[in-house]
Protein backbone atom coordinates (compact mmCIF):
# COMPACT_ATOMS: atom_id res chain seq x y z
CA UNK A 1 0.00 0.00 0.00
CA UNK A 2 1.42 3.20 -1.09
CA UNK A 3 0.62 6.74 -0.59
CA UNK A 4 0.29 9.84 -2.12
CA UNK A 5 1.42 12.29 0.34
CA UNK A 6 -0.02 12.71 4.37
CA UNK A 7 -2.51 14.78 6.38
CA UNK A 8 -0.42 17.17 8.63
CA UNK A 9 -2.28 18.67 11.80
CA UNK A 10 -0.82 22.12 10.74
CA UNK A 11 -3.82 21.61 8.18
CA UNK A 12 -6.58 21.59 10.61
CA UNK A 13 -6.99 17.94 10.97
CA UNK A 14 -7.59 16.33 14.10
CA UNK A 15 -4.95 13.79 15.64
CA UNK A 16 -7.49 10.90 14.78
CA UNK A 17 -7.78 12.08 10.48
CA UNK A 18 -4.26 12.50 10.40
CA UNK A 19 -3.38 8.58 12.07
CA UNK A 20 -6.55 6.88 10.08
CA UNK A 21 -4.37 5.74 7.23
CA UNK A 22 -1.81 3.86 9.16
CA UNK A 23 -5.33 2.50 11.16
CA UNK A 24 -6.82 1.42 7.93
CA UNK A 25 -3.41 -0.03 7.09
CA UNK A 26 -3.33 -2.38 10.11
CA UNK A 27 -6.48 -3.49 9.33
CA UNK A 28 -5.28 -4.64 5.89
CA UNK A 29 -2.82 -6.40 7.61
CA UNK A 30 0.55 -4.08 6.86
CA UNK A 31 3.02 -5.54 8.74
CA UNK A 32 6.02 -2.36 8.13
CA UNK A 33 6.07 1.26 7.71
CA UNK A 34 8.14 3.52 5.85
CA UNK A 35 7.92 6.81 6.05
CA UNK A 36 9.85 9.76 4.89
CA UNK A 37 9.35 13.50 5.45
CA UNK A 38 11.50 17.01 4.22
CA UNK A 39 12.87 18.22 7.29
CA UNK A 40 15.34 21.69 8.20
CA UNK A 41 18.45 20.38 9.55
CA UNK A 42 20.13 21.35 12.43
CA UNK A 43 23.40 18.53 12.65
CA UNK A 44 26.39 20.75 11.82
CA UNK A 45 28.04 17.59 9.59
CA UNK A 46 24.75 17.46 7.69
CA UNK A 47 24.43 19.36 3.93
CA UNK A 48 21.20 19.72 1.80
CA UNK A 49 20.41 16.48 0.06
CA UNK A 50 21.37 14.28 2.82
CA UNK A 51 19.33 11.36 3.62
CA UNK A 52 19.03 10.97 7.65
CA UNK A 53 17.91 7.63 8.85
CA UNK A 54 15.96 8.26 11.58
CA UNK A 55 16.80 6.69 14.94
CA UNK A 56 14.67 8.32 17.29
CA UNK A 57 12.21 11.04 17.20
CA UNK A 58 10.90 14.25 20.22
CA UNK A 59 7.43 14.51 20.08
CA UNK A 60 6.89 18.25 19.96
CA UNK A 61 2.70 18.49 19.14
CA UNK A 62 0.83 20.04 21.12
CA UNK A 63 -1.41 17.05 21.04
CA UNK A 64 -0.79 13.14 21.36
CA UNK A 65 -2.07 10.67 18.72
CA UNK A 66 -3.36 7.93 21.81
CA UNK A 67 -4.77 10.34 23.55
CA UNK A 68 -8.73 9.68 24.09
CA UNK A 69 -9.93 6.28 24.55
CA UNK A 70 -7.13 3.10 23.95
CA UNK A 71 -7.60 1.04 20.70
CA UNK A 72 -7.13 -2.89 21.21
CA UNK A 73 -4.24 -2.71 18.75
CA UNK A 74 -1.80 -2.24 21.95
CA UNK A 75 -1.68 -1.13 25.67
CA UNK A 76 -2.37 1.74 27.22
CA UNK A 77 1.07 2.86 28.05
CA UNK A 78 3.22 1.61 25.08
CA UNK A 79 7.22 1.51 25.40
CA UNK A 80 8.42 3.42 22.87
CA UNK A 81 12.26 1.93 23.24
CA UNK A 82 13.47 0.85 19.39
CA UNK A 83 10.19 2.23 17.73
CA UNK A 84 12.15 2.37 14.26
CA UNK A 85 12.80 -0.98 13.65
CA UNK A 86 17.10 -1.58 14.28
CA UNK A 87 17.00 -4.80 11.92
CA UNK A 88 15.58 -2.19 9.25
CA UNK A 89 18.19 0.56 9.69
CA UNK A 90 20.92 -2.08 9.76
CA UNK A 91 19.49 -3.14 6.54
CA UNK A 92 19.58 -0.06 5.12
CA UNK A 93 23.54 0.68 6.04
CA UNK A 94 23.96 -2.25 4.11
CA UNK A 95 22.30 -1.23 1.01
CA UNK A 96 23.91 2.43 1.27
CA UNK A 97 27.04 1.15 1.32
CA UNK A 98 26.94 -1.18 -1.32
CA UNK A 99 25.29 1.29 -3.83
CA UNK A 100 27.59 4.24 -2.58
CA UNK A 101 24.73 6.15 -1.13
CA UNK A 102 25.24 8.57 2.14
CA UNK A 103 23.16 8.35 4.78
CA UNK A 104 23.41 9.89 8.10
CA UNK A 105 21.63 9.23 10.95
CA UNK A 106 19.70 10.38 13.84
CA UNK A 107 17.07 12.27 15.73
CA UNK A 108 13.84 13.76 14.05
CA UNK A 109 12.07 16.27 15.89
CA UNK A 110 8.40 16.60 15.30
CA UNK A 111 6.97 19.87 15.86
CA UNK A 112 3.40 21.39 14.82
CA UNK A 113 3.84 24.23 12.39
CA UNK A 114 3.09 25.81 9.85
CA UNK A 115 6.15 28.36 10.68
CA UNK A 116 9.42 27.36 9.62
CA UNK A 117 11.85 27.77 12.91
CA UNK A 118 13.10 30.97 13.89
CA UNK A 119 17.07 30.75 14.71
CA UNK A 120 16.44 31.11 18.39
CA UNK A 121 13.65 27.74 17.97
CA UNK A 122 16.46 25.93 16.10
CA UNK A 123 19.01 26.34 18.65
CA UNK A 124 16.93 25.08 21.22
CA UNK A 125 15.61 22.06 19.14
CA UNK A 126 19.33 21.29 18.69
CA UNK A 127 19.91 21.70 22.44
CA UNK A 128 17.21 19.32 23.20
CA UNK A 129 18.77 16.39 21.10
CA UNK A 130 17.40 17.09 17.38
CA UNK A 131 18.84 16.52 14.55
CA UNK A 132 16.23 17.20 12.11
CA UNK A 133 13.05 19.00 12.52
CA UNK A 134 9.74 18.67 10.74
CA UNK A 135 5.78 19.05 10.55
CA UNK A 136 5.13 15.25 10.60
CA UNK A 137 5.59 11.87 10.74
CA UNK A 138 5.78 11.44 14.50
CA UNK A 139 2.17 11.24 15.23
CA UNK A 140 1.99 7.90 12.59
CA UNK A 141 4.95 6.41 14.04
CA UNK A 142 3.44 6.41 17.11
CA UNK A 143 0.46 4.82 16.10
CA UNK A 144 1.96 2.36 13.36
CA UNK A 145 4.23 1.48 17.00
CA UNK A 146 1.32 1.31 18.68
CA UNK A 147 -0.11 -1.24 16.66
CA UNK A 148 2.43 -3.60 16.31
CA UNK A 149 3.86 -1.83 13.20
CA UNK A 150 7.30 -2.37 12.41
CA UNK A 151 8.91 1.68 10.96
CA UNK A 152 11.78 2.67 9.11
CA UNK A 153 11.65 6.57 8.37
CA UNK A 154 14.11 9.01 6.55
CA UNK A 155 14.29 12.70 6.48
CA UNK A 156 15.35 14.70 3.42
CA UNK A 157 17.64 17.40 4.72
CA UNK A 158 15.97 20.55 2.51
CA UNK A 159 17.69 23.19 4.33
CA UNK A 160 19.71 24.27 7.26
CA UNK A 161 19.11 25.87 10.81
CA UNK A 162 20.71 26.55 13.76
CA UNK A 163 24.10 27.82 13.11
CA UNK A 164 25.77 31.74 13.32
CA UNK A 165 24.53 32.81 10.15
CA UNK A 166 20.90 32.87 9.74
CA UNK A 167 19.43 31.20 6.13
CA UNK A 168 16.11 31.93 4.97
CA UNK A 169 14.25 29.06 3.35
CA UNK A 170 11.18 29.30 1.52
CA UNK A 171 8.66 25.96 0.54
CA UNK A 172 9.75 26.39 -2.85
CA UNK A 173 13.49 25.42 -2.11
CA UNK A 174 12.32 22.73 0.40
CA UNK A 175 10.14 21.13 -2.89
CA UNK A 176 13.42 21.80 -4.80
CA UNK A 177 15.83 20.12 -2.57
CA UNK A 178 13.66 16.99 -1.74
CA UNK A 179 12.70 16.39 -5.33
CA UNK A 180 15.76 16.15 -5.93
CA UNK A 181 16.67 13.46 -3.66
CA UNK A 182 14.20 11.87 -3.61
CA UNK A 183 15.01 9.39 -6.68
CA UNK A 184 18.07 8.33 -4.49
CA UNK A 185 15.83 7.91 -1.39
CA UNK A 186 13.20 5.77 -3.46
CA UNK A 187 16.10 3.13 -4.68
CA UNK A 188 17.02 2.72 -1.20
CA UNK A 189 13.76 2.27 -0.31
CA UNK A 190 12.50 -0.31 -3.01
CA UNK A 191 16.26 -2.41 -2.59
CA UNK A 192 14.94 -2.83 1.07
CA UNK A 193 11.41 -3.93 0.32
CA UNK A 194 13.05 -6.65 -2.53
CA UNK A 195 15.25 -8.00 0.35
CA UNK A 196 12.83 -7.97 3.38
CA UNK A 197 10.20 -9.89 1.10
CA UNK A 198 13.02 -12.69 0.30
CA UNK A 199 14.11 -13.07 3.83
CA UNK A 200 10.43 -13.46 5.00
CA UNK A 201 9.75 -16.00 2.10
CA UNK A 202 12.79 -17.99 3.37
CA UNK A 203 11.51 -17.66 6.76
CA UNK A 204 8.59 -20.47 6.14
CA UNK A 205 10.49 -22.35 3.20
CA UNK A 206 11.36 -25.27 5.08
CA UNK A 207 8.60 -26.99 6.74
CA UNK A 208 8.13 -30.02 9.35
CA UNK A 209 6.08 -32.84 8.33
CA UNK A 210 4.80 -33.26 11.82
CA UNK A 211 4.13 -29.63 12.40
CA UNK A 212 3.52 -28.12 8.86
CA UNK A 213 2.19 -24.98 10.32
CA UNK A 214 5.91 -24.11 12.26
CA UNK A 215 7.49 -21.35 11.65
CA UNK A 216 3.99 -19.76 9.90
CA UNK A 217 3.91 -15.87 9.63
Amino acid sequence: MAMQGRFHYYEGYTMKEVTFPVRVMYELGIKTLFVSNAAGGMNPGFKIGDLMVITDHINFFPEHPLRGKNFPTGPRFPDMHQTYDLELIKLAGQIARQKGIRLQYGVYMGVQGPTFETPAEYKMYRALGGDTVGMSTVPEVIVAHHCGIRVFGVSIVTDLGGFDIPVEVSHEEVQEAANKAQPIMTELMREMIVRSEKVESQKVTKINPEHPTEGWK
